[in-house]
């Protein structure tokens, strides 16, 4: 085992200042705690066609496993919340437009936040050798809000997001997993949330079913991205005007007025996503879309899927001939999932003009 230089965790924090990331915490790797947790949600069918969490077993609970000769995980956050974009309220109360989580109307995060882990990884290892690595950043079967709450990034509030006192929780998070033996970090903020239920209350489809539990198969951010086959009826009302993601509970968070925008330039929003005219992406061609969205995390929904979900936005946009046009125009042109949406959006403008 190495032995490792006097204050290392002192200079690995400012190093990771300098790369750009918001805070840094060293935490061990027993999450037995979260295992009893996520083997309870996956018991329950909470994750719905993400499949992908049962997977792997254990080895998202035990770093270890994934990764063997792990003792230490380096939980990072970095704020992500867009400077100079058009209120998320003055959105939603424009059904003509289009809400697209904040997260994603920049360049996509992953990258970044990988070549920064990188270049903190290399900084390290010229000051104490060589060791063991692998970092991640929502790219394996790692319990990144497990990890970051117990390494003291935050509390994990009851809309399940991870909430930090002093910077909301407008974050990404990244892990190096390492076999070093450094420090670990001892103190751990509270769970502030109190009595509040804003984010629970909020909530359009009631995917928050008790605190801190959440019924993926309810959420919008699952219903808008993971899910790749028709969006259930029942929900279809309750998502709005959202195309891509939902921001809803974050939105009421008490703790987010104490958020910063952030000031990375690959954050900033990119072809007016923070506030778009539904139907000028509904009549975006593909090559359009592959274009546009090049090096957005949006680009791997597809498509097909893109147009869903705004089929069912003009479907609870206010009536418009123009939308009505353009829905029929669409429908030749679109596989049987999509044409399902439209047929519901057209029904629904129907609807909503006799009443």
């Amino acid at each position: 085992m190495k032995t490792l230089p006097e204050n290392f965790l002192g200079n690995i924090e400012q190093w990771a200042a300098e790369f750009g990331f918001s805070q840094l915490a060293v935490t061990n790797i027993d999450l037995s705690q979260h295992e009893t947790h996520l083997q309870e949600w996956l018991d329950n069918h909470y994750q719905g066609e993400m499949g992908y969490m049962a997977k792997h077993g254990t080895k998202r609970s035990r770093p270890n496993e994934l990764e063997p000769g792990t003792l230490r995980v380096i939980s990072v956050r970095i704020d992500y919340f867009p400077p100079e974009s058009t209120s998320i309220q003055k959105v939603l109360g424009n059904k003509n437009l289009g809400l697209i989580s904040r997260y994603a109307t920049g360049r996509d995060y992953h990258k970044l936040i990988r070549k920064r882990l990188q270049k903190l990884v290399d900084k390290m290892q010229k000051e104490v050798g060589e060791f063991g690595y692998r970092a991640f950043t929502d790219s394996a079967p790692v319990l990144e809000k497990a990890l970051a709450e117990k390494a003291g990034l935050g509390w994990m509030g009851k809309h399940t997001n991870l909430i930090n006192r002093s910077a909301g929780s407008w974050f990404f998070l990244g892990e190096i997993y390492t076999d070093l033996p450094l420090p670990i970090n001892k103190s751990k903020p509270e769970n502030n949330c109190g009595t509040c239920s804003a984010c629970i209350d909020i909530c359009p489809t009631k995917a928050i079913i008790a605190p801190y539990k959440l019924d993926a198969r309810r959420c919008i951010s699952y219903l808008t991205i993971e899910l790749k086959t028709a969006i259930p009826v029942e929900f279809r009302k309750a998502i709005g005007n959202h195309i891509y993601g939902c921001d809803d509970c974050q939105l009421v968070c008490p703790w987010n007025r104490f958020s910063k925008a952030s000031d990375e330039k690959d954050f900033e929003v990119r072809h007016g996503l923070d506030a778009p005219q539904l139907l000028d992406l509904f009549n975006w061609t593909e090559t359009e879309f592959l274009k546009k969205m090049e090096g957005s995390p949006i680009r791997r929904i597809g498509y097909m899927q893109w147009l869903r979900n705004i089929a069912v936005a003009l479907g609870n946009a206010p009536y418009s001939e123009l939308i009505i046009e353009a829905l029929k125009a669409r429908r030749p042109d679109v596989n049987e999932m999509v044409v399902e949406h439209i047929d519901w959006a057209l029904e629904e403008i129907a609807v909503s003009r006799k009443s």
